[in-house]
């Protein structure tokens, strides 16, 4: 594992991240203008020393001006799944649809006992997970050489695969990361652990008046497991609604499991009561009178708000989802990151004979594929036999394994969604799910969903540029214009 700061690390920049978080934290004190107290905030012991303060007041919102990019290389898709969950991060994570991870190399844990002891047979367990490991890499070569497209052949990788990151977030989002990384029930799975101690010694190098805040989280009970009283009542024998996904992503798997009632009616009223500062109550009755007027006001209404680039209106009204997804798509959707998505924990190990079989590779590979996911819930089992715990196993979990993931979103959030992976071009399992949150959407509120959908349905244009799929024959957006400003 590697982890660099790229960028801001130097001393001067180090000191000129803590002048304004020291300006913020003495914004509301101190006379003058912003930049008045920012010039002001010059001396960096005094701005240790006010930002430390602050923070310890629980004012931990000045780190948010404190903004820091990082490179994250080879670290597995456990650390990805890890970092994704926090929604103040930004990250970019190397496509597996595009590049071919034969080599990249993959993670091996040291193996513990359930307290926490490395194994005596340690070596052992390492040299068998290697020679399957390796397998799992060796078949999902042959799957790329039979030029079956790479990213459904990434559904037979492993968690153990090596992956890179750029990850972006504000200072108090990565205190409360590391913390976790540190003391949660995250920190469990070392190389979780590792990352955290990395971040810490950044954040006590880069941002050293967040370390006495860092210090104060260690040991803090609401870290700890506040469900554990479940698992003596709660029967551990999953599966017990029996909906599985075995073959293939299907169209009904996405069950909406709430939204708000006549969302069409609240989008349309709050449309006018912002635009004409009345209340709720006098724009659902100014909407009565124009329909009176116009049978098609709605509509017509509706269709000003999906083309306007200001579409506040859409985040009154919420849709919410329970859906079936594969590892192998689930940082599709969290790459969409104002929706509020509960993906579960990875340890316990959940059913890894719930999994996603590509179209592609069940023509000719169905039954070999099958048996890749049998073996791998074996090869899991023999591991358990042998006294490993979950959080050493979680690197067995196949990237076509799947989970139900739930999410709430607004309006505008799914037509967000529905512009980019209701589109020809979007991987074709979360094409399935976005389609299928349309579908589900509109039957509730029809005319919201005549502005869900790719951008050729709805917007009547394409732009992908020259990468366009062509569908719809509609038009296709070309490069920008030369003028003297963009030559």
């Amino acid at each position: 594992m590697k982890v660099v700061m790229l960028g801001n690390d130097t001393k001067e920049e180090i000191e000129k991240r803590l002048q304004i978080v020291a300006s913020a934290g003495n914004l509301s004190r101190a006379d003058g203008t912003v930049t008045q107290v920012f010039e002001s905030n010059n001396d960096y012991d005094k701005n240790l020393k006010l930002a430390r303060a602050v923070v310890g007041y629980g004012h931990k919102s000045i780190a948010e001006h404190d903004y820091i990019v990082f490179a994250l290389e080879d670290v597995t898709p456990i650390v990805e799944q890890t970092i994704i969950g926090y929604r103040l991060t930004s990250f970019t994570i190397k496509s597996r649809r595009n590049v071919d991870f034969r080599n990249v190399g993959f993670y091996v844990p040291d193996f513990h006992d359930k307290d926490g002891k490395v194994l005596k047979n340690n070596k052992t367990l390492q040299k068998q997970y290697k020679a399957y490991m390796q397998s799992l890499f060796d078949k999902y070569g042959e799957l790329v050489d039979e030029e079956i497209p790479v990213e459904d052949c990434r559904y037979i990788l492993p968690y153990s695969y090596y992956s890179n990151i750029i990850m972006g977030c504000d200072a108090n989002e990565l205190m409360r990361m590391t913390s976790d990384m540190l003391h949660g029930k995250i920190s469990h799975i070392p190389e979780i652990r590792e990352l955290g101690e990395k971040f810490e010694a950044m954040i006590k190098e880069n941002a050293p008046y967040l370390t006495r805040a860092l210090d104060a989280e260690a040991g803090k009970d609401y870290y700890e497991d506040k469900y554990e009283f479940l698992d003596e009542m709660v029967p551990q024998t999953g599966g017990w609604s029996g909906r599985k996904v075995e073959t293939g992503v299907l169209l009904d798997g996405v069950n909406m499991t709430d939204y708000t009632k006549l969302a069409d009616w609240k989008v349309l009223c709050h449309i006018i009561a912002a635009r004409y500062q009345v209340s709720l109550e006098d724009a659902s009755e100014l909407l009565h009178q124009l329909g009176d007027q116009d049978s098609g006001i709605k509509r017509r209404l509706m269709q000003a708000l999906i083309h306007s680039k200001n579409q506040r209106e859409l985040e009154q009204v919420i849709f919410s989802f329970e859906i079936p997804i594969s590892l192998a798509v689930l940082t599709h959707i969290t790459r969409h990151r104002m929706h509020s998505l509960l993906v579960p924990d990875f340890v316990p190990l959940w059913d890894m004979g719930n999994y996603v079989t590509p179209d592609t590779v069940a023509k000719n590979h169905k039954e070999e594929y099958d048996e890749i996911f049998s073996n791998n819930e074996l090869m899991v089992e023999d591991f358990k036999k042998q006294g490993v715990r979950d959080e050493d196993l979680v690197y067995f979990y196949l990237s076509g394994n799947a989970c139900n993931i739930y999410t709430t979103m607004n309006g505008r959030t799914l037509e967000w969604i529905s512009r980019m992976r209701c589109c020809n071009k979007a991987q074709w399992e979360i094409r399935h799910i976005a389609n299928s949150m349309v579908e589900q959407a509109s039957k509730v509120a029809p005319l919201i969903g005549e502005g869900l959908g790719p951008y050729c349905k709805v917007m009547g244009y394409c732009p992908e540029g020259k990468d366009s799929c062509k569908a719809r024959g509609v038009v296709v957006l070309s490069k920008k214009p030369k003028t003297e400003g963009n030559k």
